[in-house]
């Protein structure tokens, strides 16, 4: 494997991070239950979600990891949700918050490309938008 470690000051010791990002929308619907207010009602949402991936280390054809590979995995990952009642789901114990759907897919992405979760190569975020102005991000990080 060819690695592509670009020093940009010898001095410092500090290295280039490459980051990729992806983009995948889904239509669901969800009612947060323990949420007085709107929300507490059925209504739905036309998600956008981002996949962030950061790494330091190239292939020898110069990518990080390949972006088709990224999308197909978040279309799959989001498949599972399109059109459904995600209080039907119970990993979101009912309360299908964004928070809750970026950790669920954040998950689902792990158990497909658990090379995602490596030194050289990591998520480094998952954006799920409900709305062009509400977002929610989760990194993994404690």
């Amino acid at each position: 494997m060819f690695n592509a470690y670009f020093p940009i000051s010898n001095s410092m010791l500090t290295w280039t991070m490459f980051q990729l990002r992806v983009e995948a929308q889904f239509s669901a619907a969800h009612f947060l239950s323990s949420y007085k207010g709107k929300c507490e009602n059925l209504h739905g949402h036309n998600y956008k979600v981002r996949l962030w991936v950061k790494g330091r280390k190239l292939d020898e054809g110069g990518m990080l990891i390949d972006f088709s590979l990224l999308k197909k995995t978040l279309k799959e990952v989001l498949s599972a949700l399109d059109h459904t009642n995600l209080n039907d789901n119970e990993y979101f114990h009912n309360n299908p918050s964004a928070e809750r759907i970026a950790v669920y897919i954040y998950d689902e992405i792990l158990k497909k490309l658990p090379s995602l979760n490596s030194e050289d190569t990591a998520i480094k975020a998952i954006d799920v938008f409900e709305s062009k102005d509400s977002m929610a991000r989760y990194t993994g990080e404690a």
